[in-house]
């Protein structure tokens, strides 16, 4: 699998990185992890305007899931006049009316089923292209899901926005990457099950046996440097920052 960091900002983009969102890519497949503020401008550097197979967003807070509108635009006014077909989309319940709530002032009005498939997502296994996933329900004030991701013998695990919890413990186990959030700072933030900080990151990876750790969603006004210092503090293993526009091989 190739993993490709489109943007990993927390909470709002940065000067230089939109908000979450991570492209997966195998046998010609593309699935998008997320759709935060921004990705949708940052993805056309990493592949076609058209060309995603699938889409799972973690939960419906803006910085994951706002650019789904701005997508709606670009797919259902397609330029040579074709409106294109539909996109299968896997979120919590309510997807759509959130994002048409987002998009339009008369929701029922709405088109966007018409270029989105959407499925509601619970926890469980099931496939997605030629990738079995897994999905757990994490620690967030808002419905918010965790995705193991599955291809070839080899996994990634993204823990969506979370506090540390025993789901997500077992969601990362023996994943080979783990991406990780980590919008806290440990030991000036300590809000239970709304982020991580860096400490818990590394020890969730620690918990799990991840092979590797990659810290994303550190919001603007936090040190990643700091973050990146903690969470060495607890896991051993190989972790470092995401970049955008960084890929990595799984």
């Amino acid at each position: 699998m190739k993993l490709t960091v489109v943007g990993c900002s927390g909470s709002f983009p940065s000067v230089d990185s939109a908000c979450s969102s991570y492209l997966v890519e195998a046998d010609g497949f593309r699935l998008l992890l997320d759709m935060g503020n921004g990705a949708l401008g940052a993805l056309q550097r990493h592949c076609g305007l058209y060309d995603l197979d699938a889409i799972f967003l973690s939960h419906l807070h803006a910085d994951h899931c706002i650019d789904m509108c701005v997508y709606f635009v670009a797919r259902y006014y397609r330029h040579d006049g074709g409106r294109c077909g539909t996109v299968p989309v896997y979120g919590p319940e309510g997807t759509e009316h959130r994002l048409t709530t987002a998009y339009a002032d008369t929701p029922a009005t709405s088109s966007m089923s018409e270029v989105f498939d959407f499925h509601t997502v619970t926890s469980g296994t099931f496939e997605i292209g030629p990738f079995t996933v897994r999905t757990e329900r994490v620690a967030h004030p808002v419905e918010a899901y965790g995705i193991r991701v599955e291809h070839g013998g080899r996994s990634l695990t993204y823990s969506g926005d979370t506090g540390a919890c025993t789901a997500l413990d077992e969601l990362a186990a023996g994943t080979d990457l783990f991406l990780c959030e980590a919008a806290f700072t440990a030991g000036k933030e300590d809000v239970p099950d709304l982020h991580l900080n860096g400490r818990e990151a590394g020890e969730t990876a620690r918990r799990a046996g991840a092979g590797r750790l990659l810290l994303t969603h550190i919001p603007p006004w936090t040190d990643p440097q700091v973050n990146l210092w903690d969470a060495r503090q607890a896991y051993a293993g190989p972790a470092e920052l995401a970049v955008p526009g960084a890929s990595y091989t799984v």
